[in-house]
């Protein structure tokens, strides 16, 4: 993989997933409103709490680009890559079960697809060793 794409790919998630869970942490009923998502209002410290695993996520791929914009080191990209894969692989799944049980509606899905997307890019690029090549 190459160093721009690595890095834009890095910062592109991590950017997104920090903001998002921030704005969960502070606010999850307008963040869920502007994902055109609902929940009850009992649920919603929850949501928050959801929001901090977000959040860590977020920051654990912006670490990524960090190390990846001072001095490429495939091994710490390459662990980020694997436990954020792992997270977001646990997320994908329990959505869509939700989702086919009928506990969430059907709007949850682009959580799953995008972060289903993100597992197949990184399990793929981690075993096809992109990483050892930036």
């Amino acid at each position: 993989m190459k160093h721009p794409f690595l890095l834009t790919y890095q910062l592109l998630i991590g950017i997104s997933d920090t903001l998002t869970g921030a704005l969960l942490i502070v606010a999850p009923e307008l963040t869920l409103h502007l994902m055109r998502l609902h929940a009850p209002a009992e649920s919603l410290p929850f949501v928050s709490f959801i929001g901090a695993f977000v959040f860590a996520v977020g920051l654990s791929c912006l670490y990524g680009a960090y190390v990846t914009s001072l001095r490429p080191c495939a091994s710490k990209v390459e662990v980020v890559w694997l436990v954020t894969a792992l997270v977001r692989s646990s997320v994908a799944i329990f959505v869509l079960v939700s989702v086919m049980t009928g506990v969430l509606e059907a709007g949850w899905l682009t959580v799953a697809v995008s972060d289903g997307a993100c597992v197949v890019i990184q399990a793929t690029g981690l075993r096809r060793g992109w990483l050892r090549n930036v």
